[in-house]
C-alpha cells in the first residue's frame, strides 16, 4: 500500500530552467521587433508599394525623367565628393585633436559637433550669407571667377559643413585607443612617418574611417535643410534629388515623389552594402596581420 501511494503522488522535478543572458528575453525582443516595424519596416513597405500604382512603364517614365536624373546625379554626386572631402579633412581635424596639445583645445573639439546642434535651415541661411556674390567671403571670389552660392559648388560646401562630424567622431575614438608604441617601433625599424602612417595606423583606423564616410554619405544624399538656400535651386543645374520630392509632393503626384524615393533608398542602400562590405574586408586583413 505504501509503495502504491508513493507511486500515486506526483513527483517533483530536480531540473532548474537555465536562466537567460537577457531578462525578459521574450518580452524585449517583441517590444523590439514591434517598435522596430512601426518605425523603419512599415513606413519602408508604404513607400516600396505607393509607387506600384503607377505600373512598371509609369514608373520607368517618372524616374527617367531628365530633371529627374538630373536632380539624382546632382545629389549622389555632391553627396559623394563632400563625403571624400570630409574622409580627409575629418581624419586631419581628428589626428589634431587626439595626438596634439594647443591652446583652446577643448572648445575646438566642442566646435566639431556645432553642425550637429545647429539646425540645418539656419546652417544654409549662414553659408548663403558668407559665399554669395556679395556675402563676406564671396565678395573675394567673383573677381577670381569663382562662385559658389547657387551653383553645384555651393551644395557641396552645405554637404561638407554637416557631414564633418560623422567622420571625427568616428575616427577619434580609435585613434585614442590606437597606441603610438607601434608607430614608435616601426620607426625603431626604420620606417619613415608615412609608412608608419599608411602600414600601422590606416589599417587600424580604415573601418572607422569607411564608416564615418557612409554616415557623411547617407546624411549629405538626403539632405534638405541646408541645401535649399545655396543651392539656387535651378532644374537641371543646382536641384537635388530631396527638392524635387518636396516639389512633387506639393503638386500631389505621390506617386511619382514616391518613385523618386525608391530610386534613391535602392542606390544608397547598394553603395551602403559596398562600403560595408569594403570594410569587413579591412578588418578581416586587419585580423590576419594580428
Amino acid at each position: 500500500m505504501a509503495n502504491a501511494a508513493s507511486s500515486s503522488r506526483p513527483r517533483l522535478s530536480l531540473r532548474w530552467k537555465q536562466p537567460s543572458v537577457i531578462p525578459g528575453f521574450g518580452m524585449t525582443l517583441g517590444f523590439a521587433l514591434t517598435y522596430l516595424s512601426l518605425i523603419v519596416l512599415i513606413p519602408l513597405a508604404a513607400l516600396l508599394l505607393r509607387p506600384v500604382e503607377l505600373g512598371f512603364g509609369g514608373f520607368w517614365t517618372a524616374i527617367s525623367a531628365p530633371r529627374v536624373l538630373a536632380s539624382l546625379r546632382i545629389s549622389f554626386g555632391c553627396a559623394l565628393i563632400a563625403a571624400i572631402l570630409n574622409a580627409f579633412f575629418g581624419l586631419i581635424v581628428a589626428w589634431v585633436l587626439v595626438r596634439y596639445r594647443f591652446p583652446l583645445k577643448r572648445i575646438v573639439d566642442a566646435l566639431v559637433d556645432f553642425p550637429f546642434a545647429l539646425p540645418t535651415a539656419v546652417a544654409g541661411i549662414a553659408l548663403t550669407g558668407l559665399y554669395a556674390p556679395n556675402g563676406w567671403i564671396g565678395q573675394f571670389l567673383v573677381p577670381l571667377g569663382i562662385k559658389i552660392a547657387f551653383t553645384p559648388l555651393g551644395i557641396i560646401v552645405a554637404l561638407t559643413f554637416i557631414g564633418l562630424p560623422f567622420v571625427v567622431r568616428t575616427v577619434q575614438p580609435v585613434l585614442q585607443d590606437l597606441d603610438p608604441e607601434f608607430e614608435d617601433a616601426a620607426a625603431s625599424l626604420g620606417a619613415t612617418r608615412w609608412q608608419s602612417f599608411r602600414f600601422v595606423v590606416l589599417p587600424s583606423i580604415a573601418p572607422a574611417l569607411l564608416t564615418g564616410f557612409a554616415l557623411a554619405f547617407a546624411r549629405g544624399v538626403g539632405e534638405y535643410g541646408s541645401v535649399i538656400f545655396i543651392a539656387g535651386n535651378m532644374p537641371m543645374i543646382s536641384e537635388v534629388a530631396p527638392l524635387l520630392i518636396v516639389t512633387k509632393l506639393e503638386q500631389y503626384d505621390y506617386a511619382g515623389a514616391a518613385a523618386i524615393a525608391v530610386v534613391m533608398l535602392c542606390a544608397s542602400f547598394l553603395i551602403l552594402l559596398g562600403v560595408n562590405h569594403v570594410q569587413r574586408r579591412f578588418s578581416r586583413h586587419r585580423e590576419r596581420l594580428t
